[in-house]
């Protein structure tokens, strides 16, 4: 798991936090936002995540060439 991954993951369980809050006290700005940081998590984990598999195909294909 790359850095991207990581903080998607923290902004998602953020967004779900603010969320619960948001519902709870009858707050739909913070409910909203909760909403907009899930989304945001969610768009930065999957950055990371074809990040990840870019860096993982040149790997391979970097491994085959020495191997030539």
């Amino acid at each position: 798991m790359n850095q991207n991954e990581q903080n998607g993951a923290v902004d998602q369980v953020t967004g779900k936090i603010k969320q619960a809050v948001g519902t709870v006290t009858g707050n739909d700005d913070l409910k909203a936002e909760g909403q907009a940081d899930e989304t945001a998590g969610k768009i930065e984990s999957a950055v990371g995540k074809v990040s990840r598999q870019v860096g993982d195909v040149i790997t391979t294909i970097g491994d085959a060439v020495k191997k030539g």
